[in-house]
């Protein structure tokens, strides 16, 4: 077992009881999905804002394992390397 961190956006702040910065505990191997599937469980309204009823992430939402943004790796199946870190971005739009 090991810890990944994940960063939260402002606009996400609430759902997470105003955390900036998580900490989830899951196994060696743990891929971005299981990180989501633990933050879902203990944030159900965080869980709602990123995925969808089918669970896919949002179209609004963006998510990085350091630098990468996982639609361009293996999208939720993506494995967090040991040390990466999870950033969450939303789109945010006005007018």
């Amino acid at each position: 077992m090991r810890d990944v961190v994940v960063d939260v956006p402002n606009v996400l702040a609430a759902s997470v009881d105003g955390a900036r910065e998580l900490r989830v505990e899951v196994a060696d191997g743990a891929s971005v999905g299981d990180v989501l599937d633990v933050l879902a469980e203990r944030f159900p309204r965080f869980g709602r804002k990123v995925r969808n009823e089918l669970g896919e992430v949002r179209r609004y939402a963006n998510v990085f394992v350091g630098q990468d943004n996982i639609r361009d790796l293996e999208g939720q199946a993506t494995v967090v390397p040991a040390g990466e870190r999870i950033m969450i971005v939303q789109s945010v739009a006005g007018g």
